[in-house]
């Protein structure tokens, strides 16, 4: 259907839906009150099917991707309240003093088995880690969660207005999850805008976490950094200060999506099937695995702007950290490992560099034919990577554990 003729329907359901409305207003005013209010809930879904998401439909979403994974898992919406006490933090000051939640799921483990708890990234959610649920299960305690204003999790207005602010929002919303959920010695995984808050909370909160591992991390280069120096050449053509002012401007991806109204699943969909599909750098999606996906990550994408605007007071144009994590290496409390597929448009350099300026067992592995979703790309070789990240916690020896065959270290 093309958009004059939705457009169309669209205004001749309303006229009909304001006709209805205004003959049965004109009995008392009784009913006109009534009536006013049916006005509201008739009208709003006819617009709101330009955007054809909730949350529940998030949620359904995401069972039914998870429909693939064998390990039973338990699904809930952890709250994590209004804000602490006297808090100054702008997230937990704004308008609304409703109760926010972190969507989470818990997945079935072995008694004694080490938690593993999952950080999705930038655009993502924690669905993203359906191929590896299953493997990770069998030997961790795995909870992968949705951060605040993403995916299932509450998506509050966004209010920060600084790095620092919006570093609080998903810092200080994670410790308020970790309690509610009385956690404490875990191993952190965190991928890519996920690494970088993991790796910020580690640096915040050392005594919670046992291990940190860091997947394709944003936030371990700067701007300054000679390599790059491309991207100041190119911010200083017309294209790339148009693509500049947009990002300052904190238009997203999600935007796109939303304005595109419903065409953002077709959208979406290519999008899958050409990243996960015919461009992958490893295994392809399954036809079934590739329909899925695309519509958790439809609805994930199309629900209302709340995290997503974090991008602009995290980075600068070309995904550099205003607040670079190699700066804090030198103040790096919990030991690291670094996963990198080979394709990561992530530079695993800046780990190296960091890793000079660690004061705490520092590794990275790389993975062949992999990109950023490593996870995705290579799941096998990925969780291998893990594994052997978290072979203190595992092995009897760690001590004589070699790198797995198929990876290789930087």
């Amino acid at each position: 259907m093309n958009l004059r003729r939705l457009s169309s329907r669209m205004a001749d359901e309303i006229s009909r839906s304001a006709q209805r409305e205004t003959s049965a207003a004109s009995s008392t005013a009784a009913v006109a009150a009534e009536n006013a209010k049916l006005k509201s809930k008739s009208i709003w879904p006819s617009v709101l099917r330009w955007i054809p998401t909730s949350t529940d439909k998030i949620i359904a979403a995401e069972k039914r991707l998870l429909s693939l994974v064998k390990t039973p898992y338990v699904q809930e919406r952890v709250n994590i309240g209004s804000g602490p006490p006297g808090s100054k933090v702008r997230w937990f000051r704004s308008e609304s003093n409703e109760e926010r939640c972190i969507n989470t799921v818990s997945f079935d483990s072995k008694e004694g088995s080490p938690t593993l708890v999952m950080i999705h990234g930038y655009g993502a959610s924690q669905g993203f880690f359906f191929r590896n649920f299953d493997a990770l299960a069998s030997r961790f305690r795995v909870i992968a969660i949705d951060q605040l204003g993403w995916g299932g999790s509450s998506r509050p207005d966004f209010t920060c207005k600084s790095t620092e602010e919006t570093e609080a929002w998903f810092i200080d919303s994670f410790e308020e999850w970790r309690k509610a959920k009385n956690l404490s010695n875990f191993i952190l995984l965190g991928h890519s805008f996920g690494g970088y808050i993991a790796s910020k909370y580690a640096l915040k909160h050392p005594e919670h976490v046992q291990h940190l591992i860091l997947v394709g991390p944003a936030g371990f280069s700067s701007e300054s950094d000679t390599k790059f120096q491309w991207v100041t050449q190119f911010k200083a053509t017309w294209k790339g200060a148009i693509f500049n002012h947009l990002w300052e401007s904190n238009f997203t991806p999600q935007k796109l999506v939303r304005g595109l109204g419903p065409l953002g699943p077709n959208l979406v969909r290519s999008y899958t099937s050409t990243r996960f599909g015919s461009y992958s750098t490893g295994t392809t999606l399954t036809e079934e695995e590739s329909g899925l996906l695309t519509d958790y990550v439809y609805h994930t994408l199309a629900a209302k702007a709340s995290g997503e605007l974090c991008l602009k007071y995290i980075f600068s144009f070309g995904a550099f950290a205003r607040s670079p994590l190699i700066h804090s290496a030198p103040e790096w409390k919990v030991p690291t490992t670094f996963i990198y597929g080979y394709l990561d448009w992530m530079n695993y350099q800046g780990a190296q560099e960091a890793g000079k300026h660690m004061k705490v067992p520092c590794e990275i592995i790389r993975v062949p034919e992999a990109g950023h979703f490593v996870f995705i790309d290579q799941p096998d070789r990925f969780h291998s990577a893990v594994l052997y990240a978290c072979r203190r916690f595992l092995s009897p020896d760690p001590d004589v554990e070699s790198l797995p065959e198929g990876l290789t270290s930087a």
